[in-house]
C-alpha cells in the first residue's frame, strides 16, 4: 500500500522550496496511493489538491482544508461522494473515471455553495436516464457540469421533475448496488481461479504472462491488481543499485578540540564584536519555517542547523548561553543572536571611547613623564624582600 508521506509532500513540493505549511498548490497524481491521509494537517493552506490516476476508494480526511478551491480525484476507485460538506471554498471537483453508483449522495454537496463545476464522466451514475436533470436540479449553485454550461431554462425544467427523476434514479442505483454485489463475488472467484492456475507454473515469466492474458472487469479490484503487477515490474527490472553511500559528516572540531567555521547552507551573515557582546545575524530565507531550525549556543561556539545544514561559527572569548538571546524577525525573517560575554573587553571599551571623543573633536590629554614606581607603595608599609 502507498502511503502519503512527509517525504513525498516535500519532494512534490519543490516549487515552494520544499515548505508544506504554507503550500498552496501539490500534485500527488500517479503515485498509486490508496487512502487520503495527512494532507490536511500538514497543507492548511491548500487551494489545489491533484490526486488523479491513483487507487483512492474514499473520500476522507479533507475536512479541515477550507481553503480548498480545486479537488481532482480523477481515475480512482470511488464509489461514493461523502465527507467534502466542510469545503466551504471547494469551486471545481473533478470525479472522472471513477465508480461512483450511488448518485443520490450528490445531496452531499448542496452546502458547498461556492461549487461551480462538477464532472462524472465515466463513472455508472452518468448512463442513468435522466442523470443530469437530476444533478442541475439538486445542486443549484452548480454552473457546469461535465464541461456543459448549464442554462436557466435547464435548471428550470429539471427542477420541476425533481420528484419524479428521484425515484427513478433510486431504483436504478439500487439495481446497480446488486450487480456491483455480484461483480465483487465474481472477480473474487476469478481471482483466485487464476492464483490456483498461477501456482502450477514455476516459471516467473511464465506466471506473469498467464495473468496479463487473464480476461478481467473494470472494477476497483482489478484496478489495484493490475497496479500491484506494474509496481512489481518496475522493482524487477530498476537495476539493482549499490548501497547507498552514507552522507559525509563534516567536521566539526579540530583534533585539539577547537570548533571550526563552517557555513554549509551558504547563508549570508554579519558578525560583530562587540565590548560586551557579539551580535550574529544570519539572513535564513524569509519564508523558512521556524520548526526547522535550531540554534546551538555553546560558551566557544554557536551552532545553527537550517533544514539539516549546518552553520557553525566560533570566537575568541567565553559567552554566557544562559544569558544570550536568539530572535527572528518577522519582516525579513532574518535570524538575530546576542551572545554575552563572559567579561567585558575594556580594550574595545578604550577603542570605542577614543573613536567616541576622536568625532566629538576633543583631543586626548598627552602623556606628562614617565610614572615613578617608587611612590607607588608607601616606602613603610613595603615588607622586606626575602
Amino acid at each position: 500500500m502507498v502511503r502519503i508521506t512527509e517525504e513525498l509532500v516535500r519532494k512534490k513540493s519543490e516549487h515552494n522550496e520544499r515548505l508544506i505549511s504554507t503550500l498552496e498548490e501539490i500534485s500527488l497524481h500517479q503515485e498509486d496511493i490508496e487512502r487520503i491521509e495527512h494532507v490536511q494537517n500538514w497543507c492548511r493552506d491548500l487551494k489545489i489538491l491533484l490526486l488523479q490516476s491513483n487507487l483512492i476508494a474514499r473520500l476522507e480526511n479533507l475536512h479541515k482544508l477550507k481553503r480548498l478551491e480545486y479537488l481532482n480525484l480523477a481515475v480512482n476507485n470511488i464509489e461514493r461522494i461523502e465527507n467534502l460538506e466542510a469545503l466551504e471554498s471547494l469551486n471545481k471537483l473533478d470525479l472522472t473515471l471513477n465508480f461512483v453508483g450511488e448518485l443520490t449522495s450528490v445531496e452531499s454537496l448542496r452546502g458547498n455553495y461556492n461549487l461551480r463545476e462538477l464532472l462524472l464522466i465515466g463513472n455508472p451514475c452518468a448512463d442513468y436516464p435522466h442523470y443530469r436533470d437530476f444533478v442541475v436540479a439538486t445542486l443549484p449553485q452548480l454552473q457546469s457540469l461535465d464541461s456543459q454550461e448549464i442554462s436557466h431554462s435547464e435548471r428550470l425544467q429539471a427542477q420541476r421533475q425533481l420528484g419524479k427523476h428521484r425515484a427513478t434514479i433510486v431504483q436504478r442505483q439500487a439495481d446497480q448496488a446488486i450487480e456491483r454485489d455480484e461483480q465483487r463475488v465474481r472477480v473474487a472467484e476469478q481471482q483466485a481461479a487464476l492464483a490456483d492456475q498461477c501456482a502450477d507454473i514455476e516459471d516467473e515469466e511464465e506466471r506473469t504472462r498467464a495473468f496479463w492474458n487473464a480476461k478481467s472487469e473494470h472494477c476497483p479490484e482489478i484496478r489495484a491488481e493490475i497496479a500491484r503487477r506494474h509496481r512489481l515490474g518496475r522493482e524487477k527490472h530498476e537495476p539493482q543499485s549499490a548501497l547507498p553511500q552514507a552522507k559525509r559528516q563534516p567536521h566539526l572540531f579540530a583534533p585539539c578540540g577547537r570548533p571550526y567555521n563552517l557555513n554549509q547552507a551558504k547563508l549570508p551573515f554579519s558578525f560583530q564584536d562587540e565590548a560586551d557582546h557579539y551580535s550574529l545575524e544570519l539572513r535564513v530565507y524569509r519564508h523558512l519555517d521556524t520548526a526547522l531550525i535550531d540554534v546551538d549556543v555553546q560558551t566557544n561556539y554557536t551552532r545553527v542547523t537550517v533544514k539539516g545544514k549546518i552553520f557553525q561559527i566560533a570566537y575568541s572569548e567565553e559567552v554566557q548561553p544562559g544569558e544570550s538571546t536568539v530572535q527572528r524577525s518577522q519582516t525579513t525573517g532574518h535570524l538575530m543572536i546576542i551572545l554575552k560575554k563572559l567579561k567585558v573587553n575594556e580594550m574595545l571599551t578604550l577603542k570605542r571611547s577614543s573613536k567616541a571623543k576622536g568625532a566629538t573633536g576633543q583631543e586626548s590629554l598627552p602623556l606628562r613623564g614617565a610614572v615613578d614606581i617608587a611612590n607607588i607603595c608607601p616606602p613603610d608599609d613595603l615588607p622586606d624582600l626575602i
